[in-house]
């Protein structure tokens, strides 16, 4: 793949993958549009490692208090996390659904249902749940707060984000606000609850490559500029949110993935 293509894809991802607008809807649009060709496993790997790779270096010092307090240890400063000592655990608890779905439906999800049509309906489909969301939740809790049920609710939302177009994010911070954690509170978990699942599609698409004894693919000029761009948009990104959520709404990603989606359908129709 052109080293311009792999810069341009790196941004796409490391900005679209965090904000609730669907990655796969807006890397499948360019693609589809100018007609490049993405399908590879090395391309699959170069962003799922970028997009992990920025997920945990945000989130280092969450993960080594999360880890730390699991098992009894006084480590970090988040007094956030230290009223949730058993927040390691529901992390694994909210992780089981998307690993089933995964094994369920990988391959319809990689074939059958990676469609412009597909990922324009859930564009608009997300979109309005995310309005709904903003209405309904109370945001009145934060992590300390957060319990085994939200755990279960938002690692069934993050399941359905196995369907191209939903965005994990997107459905994972609704879930959130249902469950009446804060908009900022929402998106961290959302992200936290990312980690496990990124690091675990990388895992498979670096085994998948072993098989077809192309990791030396890994080690290209190419394949480290793509990680390492959609590592650091992807961290800015964050970032950005986050800061974002504390004062503002999740309304113009409403506006913009109904309006995304309708192109996308259109574009459909018309192809």
């Amino acid at each position: 793949m052109p080293i311009f293509h792999v810069i341009v894809l790196g941004i796409v991802q490391g900005l679209t993958e965090f904000l609730p607008i669907s990655s796969t809807a807006h890397l499948h649009l360019v693609t589809w549009l100018l007609g490049w060709d993405t399908e590879s496993l090395t391309f699959d790997i170069m962003l799922h490692l970028g997009t992990l790779i920025a997920v945990i270096l945000y989130f280092f010092r969450d993960w080594l208090q999360i880890i730390g307090q699991a098992f009894g240890m006084r480590v970090g400063h988040d007094e956030d996390l230290k009223q949730n000592r058993a927040l390691l655990w529901l992390l694994a608890i909210g992780s089981i659904p998307v690993g089933v779905a995964g094994l369920l439906f990988e391959k319809k999800a990689d074939t059958e249902w990676r469609t412009p049509m597909v990922m324009g309906i859930m564009l608009i489909a997300i979109g309005v749940v995310m309005w709904i969301a903003e209405r309904a939740g109370r945001r009145q809790r934060d992590l300390g707060a957060l319990n085994a049920g939200d755990s279960v609710a938002i690692g069934l939302g993050q399941a359905l984000a196995v369907v191209p177009g939903c965005s994990r994010s997107g459905i994972t911070i609704s879930v959130g606000l249902f469950r009446n954690l804060t908009r900022e509170s929402a998106a961290r978990y959302s992200f936290l609850l990312s980690t496990p699942a990124i690091a675990a599609a990388a895992a498979k698409a670096a085994y998948n490559i072993h098989k077809q004894h192309g990791l030396h693919a890994m080690a290209s000029a190419d394949f480290l500029v793509g990680v390492a761009v959609s590592a650091l948009v992807g961290c800015a990104v964050i970032a950005w949110f986050l800061h974002y959520l504390r004062r503002a709404t999740l309304m113009p990603f409403v506006y913009y993935r109904i309006a995304f989606g309708i192109l996308v359908l259109v574009l459909a129709a018309l192809k």
